[in-house]
């Protein structure tokens, strides 16, 4: 599968790293897309092909390209707002336009705390056209006695929304 992780605006951005680093370690054809305010948190380079989010031209920004989930992890609200207004001025919203015309897994994980009115009239418009809204919160079940344990529960279950297999956390009912 050709997943695209997408990493918007700077709190957070640490999450949507260490997914792709999870990622990695699959199968899977991974691509990541940095906005400029998460690349001043993030300033080192990973394993991966990675883009300038101001290359609207860029391989993900077309359907033929052939990614089937494009995550935007974390998801700023700005961010949020034009994917659900069908704005696509960067290659982290025409990569999310490009997975909703084509039918695609896209996940966004808004950041917000707590959300308005207008951020939950956008993530339940989103949602009716299949986007999953999977903000960074926490199910106590998975027993998580670190930062890392929380961390890990949140990118596991991320990369399940999307199909990809992990042993990432405690799932429900496991020992």
């Amino acid at each position: 599968m050709k997943i695209l992780v997408c990493i918007s605006g700077a709190s957070g951005a640490g999450l949507g790293l260490k997914l792709h680093k999870e990622l990695s370690k699959t199968d899977n054809e991974i691509f990541m897309v940095v906005s400029d305010s998460a690349k001043e948190v993030l300033k080192y380079e990973e394993n991966s092909v990675s883009y300038p989010n101001n290359e609207i031209w860029a391989p993900p920004a077309s359907g033929s390209f052939g990614v089937e989930a494009t995550m935007v992890v974390p998801c700023s609200m700005n961010t949020l707002a034009k994917v659900a207004c069908g704005i696509s001025d960067n290659l982290i919203t025409r990569a999310a336009a490009v997975a909703l015309k084509e039918r695609k897994k896209i996940l966004l994980a808004p950041r917000e705390m707590p959300f308005s009115q207008i951020h939950l009239e956008q993530m339940s418009r989103l949602s009716s056209m299949g986007v999953i809204i999977a903000p960074p919160m926490l199910a106590y079940y998975g027993e998580q006695k670190t930062l890392e344990d929380a961390e890990n529960f949140l990118i596991g279950r991320w990369m399940d929304f999307i199909g990809v297999p992990n042993n990432l956390y405690k799932k429900w009912g496991s020992k």
